[in-house]
């Protein structure tokens, strides 16, 4: 069964760098521009694995991963975190937050799909 990816990026650039990369693994790309659409887009479906970037207007991706760790119908999706912030004290909070992976921009295709398959297995 593919698995369906929702990526979350202000970047248009990045965003179609991720579809590129997951669409060649055999995965299902939805997308996303910031944290508040992040949260509209997911009403509307059922991602195996979320991806979100941190610093982004609106909404950032600390707060988006309050909000989905908040629904007790969604808490369970897990979410990595790629963003070019490669502090620790924002990876722990992050990691508090909810996140399940965290993974420094620029990405290497192969260890994405690889760090998905790992947390969506």
């Amino acid at each position: 069964m593919t698995k369906t990816i929702l990526t979350i990026d202000d970047s248009r650039t990045m965003r179609e760098l991720l579809r590129s990369a997951l669409d060649k693994a055999g995965f299902t790309v939805i997308q996303a521009e910031d944290g508040v659409h992040g949260l509209e887009v997911l009403g509307a479906s059922e991602p195996d694995v979320i991806i979100t970037d941190i610093n982004m207007p609106r909404m950032n991706g600390l707060e988006f991963i309050e909000a989905v760790r908040a629904d007790g119908t969604r808490r369970a999706i897990p979410i990595i975190v790629l963003t070019t912030e490669s502090d620790p004290a924002k990876k722990d909070r992050a990691r508090r937050a909810g996140a399940t992976g965290w993974i420094v921009k620029p990405f290497d295709p192969e260890r994405l799909v690889s760090a998905i398959n790992r947390v969506a297995a």
